[in-house]
């Protein structure tokens, strides 16, 4: 015979027992939440890091093309007018552009939410169910 009693099973565990297995288990339940939380944040913030990058790529790329496009159509305008006119032209254009961007760029930056949404559901399941566990 085994000099260790076994553990209490069923019936025969004590609320005060019972009330430590589920308060530790509702513990562990939160800490995995939280580790979720986080590996959800970094995993968005490694793919908006790496969007970036190709963005400021883009950015530069499409700046030089502006730039040169703007300066063949400032020429081609001095053909026809004064140079400081034709240049002029083409800023008022670049103005025009500049602002349209920023005012669908700010629209857009309102749709963004930093939140981890998935881990946010889930936290509110669990509470819900730590409420009422027999639901």
């Amino acid at each position: 015979m085994s000099s260790m009693t076994p553990e209490p099973r069923g019936q025969d565990r004590s609320v005060g027992e019972l009330l430590s297995e589920v308060t530790s288990d509702v513990q562990t339940l939160f800490r995995q939440e939280v580790e979720l939380a986080k590996a959800e944040i970094r995993e968005e913030a490694s793919k908006a890091g790496k969007a970036a990058g190709m963005f400021g790529g883009a950015g530069f790329a499409g700046y030089m093309v502006a730039l040169f496009v703007s300066l063949a159509a400032m020429f081609g305008l001095a053909n026809v007018m004064d140079l400081g006119w034709a240049a002029l032209i083409i800023t008022a254009v670049w103005a025009v552009i500049a602002a349209v961007l920023f005012v669908m760029g700010r629209s857009r930056m309102r749709e963004v939410s930093p939140k981890p949404e998935q881990t946010v559901e889930t936290l509110k399941e669990d509470a819900q169910w730590a409420r009422h566990p027999t639901k």
